[in-house]
């Protein structure tokens, strides 16, 4: 006789999924781009600001307040007469001493940088780290040296005792050199030499069209330290009529009342100078938004393995 008794089945409760909790945002992102906004976005607004204002606007008024188009036109006056429209004779050196030595720049760096990472030769190894050795330097422990150089070859005042030391820019042979060693493969240039290529045909025909990133990459960092370099020029240069417009910016402000109580009859009010701190920086700006995207193929040449 069965005596068993069927049991009802028993119902298996399944637990709920726990809902996921909420993360709170990660603050440090966002107070890393607040100190970014402090101390570089801040003063160029600041700056940009100032030079729409009067002298008095300036020093009374409220930091961050627009001035007026009517005070910016005076103070571009003011500028353009000061000493004869001095800023774009400025601007004129500026840019014939960096184009000139960007093209010297250019011609010596990049080749410079494929024989060191591409060629075999005595010395090579001791060439590429004197290289790094005089990157690592400041540039003012070069200019007493560059200067009894010049002075011994009787450059000093001319125009060639500001290129030629601008072209020599270790920097950018260090950048070639990282290029060619990392993104151009040897096997590219074996198969050029067995077409019958000598080495200065494999690098003007295979090397340098596939180096055009760095190529642009070094032209741009030597343009801006060229056009932003302040001791070697005004070591260099007697003349106002041949300062670039970069030592024109401390004649501006050895005329400056405030910062130059022993200033003559051309003084220069201070919204007068921010003008043309911001005239001074704009051709760099230009060639930058000109170049960025060229900029960023260069940065990233190289970062990958073949």
């Amino acid at each position: 006789m069965r005596t068993d008794v069927e049991r009802p089945p028993v119902a298996v409760r399944v637990p709920a999924p726990a809902r996921p909790r909420r993360r709170l945002p990660n603050p440090v992102p966002g107070a890393v781009l607040a100190l970014f906004f402090l101390f570089f976005v801040l003063p160029v607004l600041w700056l940009v600001l100032a030079a729409t204002k009067t002298d008095d606007q300036l020093v009374h008024g409220h930091p961050l307040s627009v001035g007026s188009w009517r005070a910016l036109a005076a103070n571009w006056d003011a500028l353009t007469a000061y000493q004869g429209n001095a800023i774009f004779r400025w601007l004129g050196n500026s840019a014939l001493y960096s184009f000139f030595a960007l093209a010297i720049t250019l011609c010596v760096a990049i080749p410079a940088g494929y024989a060191l990472a591409k060629t075999a030769f005595r010395g090579r190894r001791v060439l590429l780290v004197t290289t790094l050795v005089v990157m690592l330097m400041p540039n003012a422990t070069l200019v007493v040296p560059l200067f009894l150089e010049l002075n011994t070859a009787h450059l000093i005042g001319t125009m060639w005792s500001i290129v030629l030391p601008y072209a020599f820019y270790p920097f950018g042979v260090y950048l070639a050199y990282i290029y060619f060693t990392t993104a151009v493969p040897d096997e590219l240039l074996d198969a050029a030499r067995l077409d019958g290529c000598t080495e200065f045909g494999a690098f003007r025909r295979v090397a340098l069209p596939l180096a055009m990133p760095v190529v642009a990459l070094v032209g741009f960092f030597s343009f801006v330290a060229n056009w932003t370099n302040y001791f070697l020029p005004y070591v260099m240069l007697p003349e106002s009529d041949q300062f670039p417009v970069q030592v024109g910016l401390g004649t501006l402000l050895n005329d400056v009342p405030q910062f130059n109580p022993t200033a003559g009859g051309l003084a220069v009010e201070r919204p007068v100078l921010a003008l043309a701190t911001l005239v001074a920086i704009a051709p760099v700006l230009a060639v930058f938004l000109f170049s960025q995207r060229f900029l960023v193929t260069g940065m990233l040449a190289g970062a990958t393995k073949n």
